[in-house]
Order: structure tokens, then sequence, then C-alpha cells
């Protein structure tokens, strides 16, 4: 269970994959039902389609109704912001992408993603940029959604429902991340640096840089697709219950010094989706958390 007044969520990275229907959805379950079902399950998940394209209000406000009022989401930060423009002159691109409906997640909405290319490397500049522009509430992030562009080819979503924080993780891919000086930029910025679990394709830090940890987990033996056994996942229950705990332990995979010790909230995401090993493994990493209620029977 989570530290008293911490969260713990785990889920995965989407719930829209063909392969799960008929493996883990039910056979004949509706597609608009699969969001309801997983939910039941987990008590948190990722949104992958921002990455791709900018979602609509209604689409938001859909996933708010179809899930418990206590769940959250995580939101993937668009690819034209990290990838094409590689976070320079992104004013116009983050006020679409927060004027396109992010908001209507209302009290469900999590930490914002922002997932690095493999090409980009380390650079205080660039990111100090990016992170000085970041809206870091909803309120904030309303005010910038005012200044989008014609790219928006529907009508904004402005509304708040309440000043909330936003906050926002880094994923990044390249080795040259792997510095002190990298944890220090992301400690002052309060930016979370991602925990990614790549099967060894890339290499991962496991830094404390802000008041929660972000974690996803892409396949432990094969990118998106290996599983993870009972034991890799006690020892990923081991490392998250002592990160909530508020330790920032010291191993090979740490490059500066400890965070200052206070509970964090950590979030989860399994996308080793491809040969349906997501769900399964959130439920399970969940169950060993103590989340009684994120896996109920999901009948």
């Amino acid at each position: 269970m989570p530290r008293q007044g911490t969260q713990l969520r785990v889920g995965t990275s989407g719930w829209l994959y063909p392969a799960w229907r008929g493996t883990f959805y039910p056979r004949g379950l509706a597609h608009r039902r699969e969001l309801e079902y997983l939910s039941r399950q987990v008590n948190s998940l990722e949104i992958n389609g921002s990455f791709y394209s900018l979602q609509r209000p209604e689409r938001y406000r859909g996933w708010f109704e179809q899930t418990p009022d206590d769940f959250v989401f995580s939101v993937k930060g668009g690819r034209f912001i990290t990838h094409m423009k590689q976070l320079r002159g992104v004013e116009a691109a983050l006020a679409n992408f927060f004027a396109s409906g992010v908001l209507a997640l209302g009290h469900k909405l999590g930490p914002v993603l922002w997932q690095l290319p493999p090409r980009l490397r380390f650079d205080p500049e660039r990111l100090s940029g990016f992170f000085a522009i970041l809206p870091r509430s909803t309120a904030e992030a309303a005010e910038l959604a005012r200044h989008h562009d014609d790219k928006l080819t529907f009508e904004p979503y402005l509304h708040t429902g309440g000043d909330r924080p936003i906050r926002h993780a880094l994923e990044v891919r390249h080795p040259s991340f792997a510095t002190p000086d990298c944890v220090r930029l992301l400690r002052e910025h309060d930016i979370a640096l991602v925990v990614a679990d790549t099967a060894g394709t890339w290499p991962y830090l496991e830094e404390v840089t802000s008041d929660f940890v972000y974690v996803r987990l892409h396949g432990d033996q094969e990118l998106y697709a290996s599983g993870y056994t009972d034991a890799a996942l006690r020892n990923w229950t081991a490392r998250i219950a002592a990160w909530n705990a508020g330790e920032s332990p010291v191993t090979t995979r740490t490059v500066a010094e400890p965070a200052s010790r206070r509970p964090r909230d950590v979030f989860v995401y399994f996308d080793n989706d491809m040969k349906v090993k997501a769900p399964g493994d959130a439920i399970t990493l969940a169950r060993f958390l103590g989340l009684r209620d994120a896996a109920p029977d999901a009948g």
C-alpha cells in the first residue's frame, strides 16, 4: 500500500490493441467498453494516442466518463513537439496540445510524459528553454491554450474546473543524458526523469529528480514483447516501495547524489504490449504492491 498522502499508480501504456481482443479482453466485448473493462483492474493508464496526433475534447471527456472517479490518466506529449521540432520553437504546438482537450480529464489528469527521440543529445540550453514554457498548473495550461494557432481545427477546450498542479516527466534515450549535470538540471526544474526498462536497448537511469517517480516498463528481455516473471516484478515492487517511502538508492544506474528524502508518488506503466503481456503484468504488480482497488474482479 502507498505511504500516507502519496499515490501508487499502475497501468499500461494505451489500451486499444487488436491483439488483446479475445486474449485479455473477453471475446465479444465491445471495443468501446475496453477502457471500462481495463480501468476496473488497474488504477491508471497512459494515453499514448496523444503522441501521434492531437486528440479532441470529446475523446478526453469520454475517457473521463468511462473510468472510476479515483482513476488517473498520464498523457503522452505530442511527437511534433519532441521528435519533429525537438523542443525548440514549440510555443504554438504546446498551446495546441493543451487546447486539444487534455484539461477535459479534470481531476483525473496525471503527469504529462515527454519522450525524446534516441538521436537527441543532452543539451542544457535546449532543455531549460522547453522546461521554462511548460505549464505547471491547469490554470497556466488554459492560459497557454488560448494562444493556439490554426492547426487546431476544432473548438479549444479551456475549462479547468478548478486549478490543479500539472507535473511533467522526461524520457530520454541518448547516453549523453547519463551525467550529474542532467540530474541537477531536472531537479532544478522539478521534472521527473523516467525510469525506462528497455531490455538493454537504451541505457537508463534510476535517478529521483522530482516529487514523483515515473516508470515505463518496455520489456524485460525483448523490447515491447517480453513479459516479466514474478521474480522480476518482485524486484520492481521493492524499488517502487523504496521510492514511495522517500528513498533514493545509490546503484549502478545512478550518477548523482541522492535526492532529498521524502515520500513520493510513483506511476508505473507497462509498454510490453506486442504479445499481450502488459495488462497481466500490470495487474500482477498492482497485487504485489497491495493495491487492492487496482485488481478487483473485472467480471
